[in-house]
């Protein structure tokens, strides 16, 4: 297949950056990414090994901090899409770091969008939304309409990077699109994130490698999708003639709890005999229930998503479980 467009990705080393240029690879895009140097370079790349497409992938040094980086690759890429998914994106670590939040996550949104304004304004543009933005919730299920209420540095920090899109793409015509993506897992998340933590916990219990799995507030509600099916709605934003919001979600609700449970029968474990309830794990202000409509993006784009949370929660424990047995072998 001729690549005929090229896509320019942020965060490409992250879990939808990885899963999106996977995507747009079958669909033969040429895919460029965008990469902050580190000293743990090596680590970075691991998701995009693991998907099979490291050497697929062109990777461009840069920073959303370094507004001439991000020049310098958009006027030599003159990409046809860009998708701006980094950001300083754990929610507990934005306390301890609002500053660096608020620079990578709501910042560095305005320094791609001055971008695409000076060099590249045919590109169709694609900011990574949150649904930690509606936080404290207005209406039991959120829509595109529903007021936003952050409730931690990066909700706020993503909530600026959302209006100042919609402001972009208002006042100077740019195809600006903006996905509020609810929370979505998969094998390639962090082990940070709660779902990962969980999925990991339990492969390690099941292994005699630890007894126990500490956790926070487990009767949390959240609507979980897979990464897979959300990197898809990304590209059909992108598709459409005219730029827009929409709120990506399963319509599902599941506590944290629920979610443990399926990871441990999943194993043969019983739950209650092994996660302990720890307060350290408590947010300084919790975000009790999510829940998302996906009304607008199954009616305007025809998305629908295709993996259950039992399917995800299973896949990923089965990962997790490979792991640690190619790590002990």
């Amino acid at each position: 297949m001729s690549r005929e467009k090229t896509a320019f990705i942020t965060g490409v080393t992250g879990q939808d950056g990885a899963y999106l240029a996977q995507l747009l690879l079958a669909k033969g895009y040429r895919v460029a990414g965008l990469v902050r140097r580190t000293s743990h370079d090596d680590r970075a790349m691991q998701r995009l090994e693991w998907l099979g497409i490291s050497g697929d992938v062109e990777l461009i040094d840069g920073d959303l901090g370094d507004l001439s980086s991000l020049t310098r690759a958009c006027q030599r890429l003159q990409p046809a899409e860009i998708y701006n998914l980094a950001a300083q994106s754990f929610v507990a670590t934005s306390w301890q770091q609002p500053l660096l939040t608020a620079n990578a996550t709501a910042l560095g949104v305005v320094n791609m969008l001055e971008t695409v304004r000076s060099v590249s304004p045919h590109s169709r543009f694609y900011q990574a939304s949150s649904s930690e933005m509606y936080g404290l919730i207005q209406e039991p299920v959120q829509t595109e309409k529903t007021p936003f209420y952050p409730r931690s540095p990066y909700a706020v920090a993503k909530l600026y990077g959302h209006w100042i899109t919609v402001n972009y793409r208002e006042s100077f015509g740019l195809h600006a699109s903006s996905g509020i993506l609810f929370n979505h897992e998969s094998p390639l998340r962090g082990i940070e994130f709660v779902t990962r933590k969980v999925t990991d916990g339990a492969a390690r219990i099941k292994l005699g490698l630890a007894g126990e799995l500490r956790l926070g507030n487990i009767d949390a509600r959240r609507d979980w999708g897979h990464a897979r099916d959300y990197v898809r709605a990304m590209w059909m934003m992108l598709q459409q003639d005219t730029a827009d919001d929409y709120v990506i979600a399963t319509g599902v609700t599941t506590t944290v709890r629920d979610m443990c449970g399926i990871a441990f029968k999943h194993l043969g474990l019983d739950m209650e005999s092994h996660v302990v309830i720890d307060p350290a794990f408590y947010r300084p202000a919790e975000v009790d229930v999510l829940l998302g409509s996906p009304a607008k993006a199954r009616a305007k784009l025809g998305w629908t998503p295709e993996i259950s949370l039992q399917q995800l929660i299973v896949e990923m424990v089965d990962a997790d479980m490979a792991r640690l047995k190619s790590k002990s072998a």
